[in-house]
This record gives structure tokens, C-alpha cells and sequence, in this order.
């Protein structure tokens, strides 16, 4: 039996951490013991930065799964390095690629587990974690354990980065899970592309459907990146925002527009206020204010009304579609209602008990 496997990507943001929540969770439904780390933490708050080096390292991903599946203290492993520029810089004026001898413990306690499988989560691609001797494949080749791979497919071409993959970890390389596919498109990878890949030596434990939720990013995120003030209702900014919208067209066409989305964030000048109401009146999660001016009394007191969230920005209109653009799909899944999702999709489109029975457990 194995006593770990390991989640990695070709690329961050694949739907990693959505296996993990998936996997522990049927696990524990089935009674085995599970433990969870990531070898390198990817993603902390400011004031781990500079924290006593000998409070264990827990990475935010790490304590949002323990937090959500109810594991104890004892079940999340401390991370063994924490990536970013600071470290990175240490790292390279030291010129060493070991992970030092802390991974030599880290070694031992996930290999003398003696129940129950301990997941771990790698950087973002097959070679992230280089400079600290912790990436996907040196983890690979530490612990002698199985990697499956979480990997957004739009086409054909995404299998490269699978074939790159297979190449580096050879026989390690347990399977792969398709993630953020289309969803009219399942059917026909299943029957088609699936049997294609097995032929090619990448077995496919999954094929997950594309999901506007597990995309989206909060309001209080925008606020974040955008640098945003708030106008009103600053107790809403958890509310999800999934689609994006520009109204720069004439209040007719935006009606008509803004029926055909759902939960979005309107950007919008500040000085079109016809169509900012028209927004309000529609699934608009918050409304991005841009230009010079301030909203009018009225457009504050409907937003009040409705608990929409009113933002404004310094950045033009093009610059703040950008950075909203960049924003879906790249933030960590760190809300209840992703992970509850996140339990669905791995439940419904992931073949877990081949997966564990291949590791050789009995779920």
C-alpha cells in the first residue's frame, strides 16, 4: 500500500487543491486516516513572512482543508520551506538545491505512517520548487510515491505538458485528472480522447467539467487587487462574483446584456448612471465605478437597498477589466461554498474507489 500520493500540476491554478478536498473527504467517509501538506508553501498570511522560525510552517491551503474537513492538528503537516522572493533570494546567495536536512524528518514521519494515506500538494508546475530541492519530481524520487496530475484541458495541444510530465516522472506518474473541461464536452473525451491517452501511458482518473463557481473570485478580492473604495455595503463583500461586464453600450443593448449573466461585477464610468441602475436591476454582485466623479445620491441609496456592493477606482476602465480578467480563475479555493462544490465535482466525475484501490486501499 502506498503511503502517499502525491497532487501536482503542470501549471498553478489546475484544480488541485478541489482533488484534495475531494480525495480527503471520501477517505474520511470511508474511515481511513488521512493527513495533508504541501512540502512548499505557496500561500500564507503577511505575518508568516517573518515568523519564529520554530512555529511549524502551515500553509493557508492547508489549514483552510484541515479547517474544512475537521482534521486535527496532528493530521496537517508543516510545510518544510515557504516560496517567495525573500526565501528565493536566501536560497540562491547560498547556492544550494537541497531541501536541508529537515526534509530527512519530513521523510521519515510520512513514510513510517502506518495507516491511512498521507496527500501531498506541489507547487504549481513539474519544475516549481527547483531552488529549494522540493519540486514535483524531486519529491517524487524522495519519497518513492505516486503522482497524479490535476490538468486543465482546452484541446489536443494540452496533452503536451502530460507527455513532458510522463517523460520526467516515468512509472511514477500514477494518472491524471482533465479538469475545467468543457461540459459539452465530456461525452466525446470520455468515450474518444480517454482510451487515446491510456494508449499513450496516461491513465485518466477523472474528467471534471468547466465551473463558473469554482472560478470566481469574492468581492472583497476585487476590492483587494483593484485597490478599490468602497462606497457602501462593505458587509457584502463575500458575495461571488463569476462573470464580468462592461457597460459602455446604451441603456437598451445593457439591459438586454445584463439579463444574460449571472452574478457579475459591472464596470462601468462613473458618469453613466442610467446604466449603472439598470446593472442594480440585474444578477450584479458589485458595481465598479471607473473615471473621473463621484455616483449619485440615488445611485447609493438603490445599491443600499439591493446590498450590492459599490466600488471605486483610480484605474481606467481598460486597466480595471484587466486585472478582474486576470483575478477569475487564479485565486485559492478558500471559501465553503467552492469546497462544497469541490466535494460534488470529485465525487461525481472522478473514479475514486479504481484511484485507492490502485494504491491499494479498500474504501
Amino acid at each position: 500500500m502506498s503511503k502517499a500520493l502525491l497532487i501536482g500540476s503542470c501549471e498553478p491554478f489546475s484544480g488541485k487543491s478541489a482533488l484534495v478536498l475531494g480525495f480527503a473527504q471520501y477517505l474520511i467517509d470511508a474511515n481511513i486516516f488521512v493527513r495533508f501538506g504541501k512540502p512548499l508553501a505557496t500561500s500564507f498570511e503577511p505575518e508568516q513572512m517573518d515568523q519564529d522560525l520554530s512555529v511549524p510552517l502551515i500553509d493557508d491551503d492547508v489549514r483552510f482543508i484541515g479547517e474544512t474537513l475537521g482534521l486535527k492538528n496532528d493530521q496537517l503537516i508543516p510545510s518544510l520551506h515557504l516560496i517567495n522572493p525573500q526565501t528565493a533570494q536566501h536560497r540562491l546567495s547560498k547556492a544550494t538545491l537541497t531541501p536541508g536536512d529537515s526534509f530527512e524528518v519530513f521523510r521519515e514521519e510520512v513514510l513510517s505512517q502506518s495507516n491511512g494515506l498521507t496527500l501531498l500538494e506541489a507547487a504549481g508546475s513539474l519544475h516549481e520548487g527547483l531552488l529549494y530541492g522540493l519540486s514535483l519530481w524531486q519529491l517524487a524520487e524522495a519519497l518513492d510515491a505516486p503522482v497524479l496530475i490535476a490538468h486543465p484541458w482546452s484541446d489536443s495541444r494540452s496533452v503536451e505538458p502530460l507527455l513532458a510530465a510522463k517523460e520526467k516522472l516515468g512509472e511514477r506518474l500514477l494518472g491524471v485528472v482533465l479538469n475545467a473541461v468543457d461540459p459539452d464536452e465530456i461525452d466525446l473525451i470520455e468515450s474518444d480522447l480517454v482510451p487515446a491517452l491510456k494508449r499513450l501511458g496516461l491513465k485518466v482518473y477523472g474528467v471534471m467539467p468547466r465551473s463558473p463557481l469554482l472560478r470566481s473570485v469574492t468581492v472583497g478580492e476585487l476590492v483587494r487587487r483593484l485597490k478599490a473604495r468602497v462606497i457602501c455595503c462593505p458587509e457584502r463583500l463575500e458575495l461571488m462574483v463569476e462573470t464580468l461586464s462592461i457597460g459602455a453600450m446604451n441603456v437598451n443593448s445593457a439591459m438586454e446584456f445584463f439579463r444574460r449573466l449571472r452574478n457579475m461585477a459591472v464596470v462601468t464610468g462613473a458618469d453613466r448612471t442610467e446604466i449603472q441602475l439598470a446593472a442594480l436591476e440585474a444578477s450584479t454582485q458589485c458595481l465598479i465605478l471607473t473615471g473621473a466623479g463621484e455616483p449619485l445620491p440615488q445611485l447609493i441609496y438603490r445599491a443600499e437597498e439591493l446590498e450590492v456592493p459599490l466600488l471605486k477606482v483610480e484605474q481606467d476602465t481598460l486597466t480595471t477589466v484587466e486585472v478582474i480578467e486576470q483575478a477569475f480563475g487564479h485565486v485559492r479555493l478558500h471559501e465553503a461554498v467552492k469546497a462544497a462544490y469541490a466535494f460534488r465535482l470529485v465525487e461525481e466525475h472522478c473514479h475514486l474507489d479504481d484511484l485507492f484501490t490502485t494504491l491499494g486501499l479498500s474504501c
